[in-house]
Order: structure tokens, then C-alpha cells, then sequence
């Protein structure tokens, strides 16, 4: 059996020394471990390895694992218990190896793969690989720059997916692992910014250069040939992030402004074959043209750009005190652009890690700002967004406000009476009356409609603190009535839709068959039959959650009007 094989040669080399290891147990050692790992012993072999009496013994021969492991991995099915086990033996062994053996075993490893396997075990090895190569002493640049070109050398057969379907499917996980190895790259990254950081006169260069390097192999694979437009339906285009990763690696080892405002790289090698020096020159002119065309076309500079001075903006935001800043300070361009610019980035960064943050900045910049500053940016957030989504979010927000007003001792005369007022007549209408395109303005009607119902539920029509009953016909002939007409529009619409698409079912040979639709005035990408079926009963679904909302205003104004009129009675 191959555990009582292995047992018996740790057993062995438990009573010798660490030199006095042989080549025949590293043999024997490898032979019995890759015999237990395809035997299905995996569970048995990681015993072995964890166990504190085998730890000079790994230490030593555990690397000569790493084949087979691999082999192992990628043949196990995702849910397998075995496949876990091995995951944990490779965990185990990067932290236990000695660390230059494993390196080289590793990157034999990613050498010797080739086809749909390159990306998965790129992917499966780079953790290890971090780990290995951030306890090297000795020549880590060299070990980061030779890992980085193996890998980009593999990576590089590989065709580059273009089309929107080709990159949702990431047939061969290229798109993944891209981003996969920019990750890796980021502690290095890090060293190196560290080390610029504690001296102007930062001598140690090799790991820089290594970097850039990577940055320059990538810049002409994947990213040359690379579909680079913002796609309708991918959240976040795993090539513009790559795209975005390797701007930011260039930006914080200094090189992006030598590159773009110079056009040329630090050190380059000096080949004495002249055919060589043609290959590096004409390398280096396809690279320096993509980073051209994208901080010159594509404008990815505005992103790291802001997400740097995001970092410093929020760093001062968090220093101050809530309700600190005076509404004057929005006559100033400056102030008045920021959170203009947080909404650009929020809506159109292609990073959904930024777009977040931007929204945390902004929130925190609302909440700097006095009773009038607050009234001033909702108003100006409100005519120049232009995008459905942050109108809802601001218009909860100044929900939140009113709910202050109301609920505080101290009278907030800019979150009621008439100062409100005007405030609600950018909130409670349609942009277009009964033509608005109700799906695309949902999350901006939903926090509308919350918005009247709270007001509707909080303020008595006696009291009329927010100046709600003043303009409650205005809201029902801008607001209410228009939205009834769009509704039952917007839904006959859709469920003419859906009935003409079950009729055609048939004909196009039920849902294998590929065809459009058009829904909000654009066409959507081929999908079958089934899946359009989905979106439009999802669109008739968000119309039917409005409808409800709608239902439960008219509702509680109708209650409110019949219990004043009984009070005046």
C-alpha cells in the first residue's frame, strides 16, 4: 500500500540527519508521495506532512511533490474532497519547503504546462509562488522578473478573447488570470514604493526594473489586441482592469510619466546580435503605443489619477467634524466639482472597487457640510447627474434629512416649509411626464415614491411642517397621475412582449434558437428565447413592486384627507 511505502521511508529518514540525506530517499520520497497522491491518499499524505516529527524531511524533499500535486489538482472535480486535501498539501509545502528548491520546482511546473492548462496552473500556483519568492534573500529581483516572464510567456500563445461573448466565457481563463498575476505582483510593488519612500536617492533598482518590465510585456500582450470598450452587460471588463492594475503599477514605481511624456523605459539589455536589438526596439514601440492609446484615447489616467487623490481626499474628509462646512464654500469651482467628479467615477469607472469608494467620499463629503450645503448639493446633484441611480441615492438622502428636521428640537428651516418645497419639485415628477422610460428611472421613482409615503405618514396635514398638503396637487399632476399612465403603458408594452415571444417559441425551435430584443430603446445582446422571457417578466416585476408603492401613497393621502376632514367636522 502506498502510505505503508511512504511511512516506512519518513520512518527511515526520521533517524538521520539533514545532511546525511541521500539521493535515493529524495527518490524514494517523490515515488511514494506521487504513488499516494494518485492512489486517492491525499488525506493521509497531508497527516504526513503536518506532522511536527517530518518537518526537517519536507523541509528537504517536499518540493519534489509539487508534479504531481499539480497533475492531481487539475484532474479533480472543484467539490472533490481529494482536490481540497491536495490544496492544503500545496499550502503546506510553501511554507514548509525550503524556499529556493520549491521556487525552482514551481516554476518548472508552470513551464512544462502548455494548452487549456496554462491559465490553471498559473492561476493554482501564484499563491504559492508569492509565498516563496517573499522569503527569498538573495537575488529576489531576479526570482520576481524570472517568475513574471515565465508566466507572461506562457500566457502569451494564448489567444486574447475580443468579443463580448468570448470574454463573459473566458474559455481558456485568460481574463481571470491576467488579473490573477497583477495581484501577485502587488507586494513587490509595494517593496518597491516602500523603499522610494524612506530615500529620494533610491539606489536598489532590480526589482523596479523587473516590474516594468512586466509592465511593458503586458502592455503589448494582452492589452495591444485587447477589446477595451466599455461592454453593455459586463459589470467590470476584465481587461480594462487589467488595463487600469498595470497604469497604477506604472504610476507608483515612477515610471508613467517617463513613458508617456518621454516615450522611452529605463535600462535596456545591450545585444550584440543585432536581430535581437530589432525584437527588444520593436517590443518596446508596440508597448509605448497601448500605453499611448490608453491614457490618450481611453483616458485610463483619470482613474488612477482619482483614486489617488481619492485616498488623500477621504484621508482629510474623515479628519473633520460633521456639519463643519459652510454652504459658502460651494461658491468656490473647486468644491462645488468634487462631487460632480465622484459621480463620473461612480458611474462610468469600469472598477467596481473605485466606484465604491466613490460613493463612501461622496457621503462622507455631504455629511461635512451645514443644513444649507447639504440643500445646495442635493439641488445641484439632482439637475446635473444625470443618472437614475444617484438621483435615488441623493433623494434618500434628503429623506434623511427631513427625518432630522422632524425628529430634532432645533427647527432646520432648509429641510422644511418652503425651502423644501422647492426642493421637492426637482424629486416628486417624471424627467419626461408619462413617456419617462419607468425601467431606467426605477431606482429614482422607487426613492421618490419612499420619500412621499414617509412624508404622507410623518407630517399631518394640520401641522404641514414639510409644506407636503400645500403642493399635493402639483405632486399629483407631475408626479402620481403621470406615473399611472406610464405604468399601464410600460406593461401592456411588455406584455404584448411576452405573449409574441411564447407565439414564436415554437417556430424558433424552443430556446436553443438565438435572436434580440429591444427593451429601454436599445437592443440587448443575442440570448435565447428562455433568457429574454426572463428579463422582460423581471421588467414586469419591477413595474408591479412601483405600482404597489404607488398604491399604498394614494392610499394613506386618501386616509390622511378623510381623517382631517372628520377632525374639522
Amino acid at each position: 500500500m502506498a502510505v505503508d511505502e511512504l511511512q516506512a521511508i519518513i520512518q527511515r529518514c526520521q533517524v538521520l540527519e539533514e545532511a546525511d540525506f541521500k539521493g535515493e530517499d529524495f527518490n524514494l520520497f517523490q515515488v511514494a508521495g506521487q504513488k499516494c497522491l494518485e492512489d486517492g491518499y491525499a488525506a493521509q499524505l497531508l497527516e504526513v506532512i503536518q506532522n511536527e516529527k517530518n518537518k526537517v524531511i519536507i523541509k528537504n524533499m517536499g518540493w519534489n511533490l509539487i508534479c504531481p500535486l499539480v497533475r492531481c489538482i487539475l484532474v479533480y472535480k472543484q467539490e472533490d474532497d481529494k482536490r481540497e486535501h491536495c490544496l492544503k498539501i500545496l499550502d503546506q509545502l510553501s511554507q514548509l519547503c525550503n524556499p529556493k528548491e520549491l521556487f525552482l520546482g514551481l516554476l518548472e511546473q508552470i513551464e512544462q504546462t502548455s494548452g487549456e492548462q496554462v491559465c490553471q496552473t498559473v492561476m493554482l500556483l501564484l499563491q504559492p509562488l508569492q509565498t516563496v519568492l517573499l522569503k527569498l534573500q538573495n537575488k529576489k529581483a531576479y526570482s520576481v522578473g524570472l517568475s513574471l516572464a515565465m508566466i507572461m510567456n506562457q500566457l502569451t500563445p494564448l489567444p486574447v478573447p475580443y468579443t463580448k461573448q468570448q470574454i463573459q466565457e473566458d474559455k481558456l481563463g485568460l481574463c481571470q488570470c491576467c488579473n490573477a498575476v497583477v495581484d501577485f505582483a502587488k507586494p513587490f510593488v509595494n517593496e518597491v514604493v516602500k523603499n522610494m519612500e524612506k530615500s529620494s536617492e533610491y539606489n536598489d533598482m532590480e526589482l523596479k526594473e523587473e516590474l516594468l518590465k512586466f509592465c511593458m510585456k503586458s502592455l503589448k500582450y494582452p492589452l495591444l489586441t485587447a477589446q477595451l470598450e466599455q461592454l453593455e452587460g459586463i459589470e467590470e471588463h476584465p481587461f480594462r482592469r487589467f488595463a487600469t492594475e498595470i497604469i497604477d503599477i506604472l504610476w507608483n514605481i515612477r515610471e508613467l510619466i517617463p513613458l508617456v511624456v518621454l516615450g522611452h523605459k529605463g535600462k535596456s539589455p545591450h545585444w550584440e546580435n543585432e536581430e535581437f536589438a530589432d525584437i527588444e526596439r520593436k517590443n518596446s514601440a508596440d508597448s509605448l503605443a497601448c500605453l499611448s492609446y490608453l491614457v490618450f484615447v481611453q483616458h485610463f489616467e483619470l482613474f488612477f489619477l482619482t483614486y489617488h487623490t481619492t485616498d488623500l481626499f477621504e484621508s482629510c474628509l474623515l479628519k473633520m467634524e460633521d456639519n463643519s462646512l459652510l454652504h459658502q464654500y460651494l461658491e468656490f469651482r473647486d468644491f462645488i466639482n468634487v462631487p460632480q467628479v465622484l459621480v463620473k467615477v461612480m458611474t462610468l469607472c469600469p472598477m467596481e472597487h473605485l466606484r465604491k469608494k466613490s460613493l463612501n467620499i461622496l457621503q462622507l463629503f455631504i455629511d461635512k457640510f451645514e443644513a444649507e450645503g447639504k440643500y445646495t448639493l442635493f439641488r445641484c446633484l439632482l439637475k446635473t447627474s444625470n443618472h437614475a441611480g444617484v438621483e435615488g441615492y441623493i433623494i434618500k438622502n434628503i429623506k434623511d434629512q427631513i427625518h432630522l428636521s422632524l425628529t430634532k428640537a432645533c427647527d432646520n428651516i432648509w429641510f422644511t416649509g418652503h425651502h423644501l418645497i422647492s426642493l421637492l419639485d426637482l424629486v416628486l415628477l417624471l424627467p419626461e411626464g408619462a413617456e419617462t422610460d419607468l425601467l431606467q428611472n426605477s431606482d429614482r421613482i422607487m426613492a421618490s415614491l419612499n420619500l412621499l409615503r414617509y412624508l404622507v405618514i410623518k407630517d399631518c396635514e394640520s401641522d404641514n411642517q414639510t409644506g407636503v398638503w400645500t403642493m399635493l396637487a402639483k405632486i399629483e399632476q407631475n408626479f402620481l397621475k403621470p406615473l399611472h399612465v406610464g405604468l399601464n403603458m410600460s406593461k401592456a408594452h411588455y406584455e404584448a412582449e411576452i405573449k409574441n415571444k411564447k407565439e414564436n417559441k415554437r417556430e424558433a425551435q424552443s430556446s436553443k434558437t438565438i435572436c434580440s430584443v429591444t427593451v429601454s430603446g436599445e437592443k440587448m445582446p443575442a440570448m435565447t428565447t428562455e433568457m429574454q422571457l426572463q428579463v422582460l417578466h423581471s421588467a414586469l416585476f419591477t413595474f408591479d413592486l412601483i405600482e404597489s408603492v404607488l398604491a399604498r401613497v394614494e392610499e394613506l393621502i386618501e386616509v390622511k384627507i378623510k381623517g382631517g376632514m372628520d377632525e374639522n367636522s
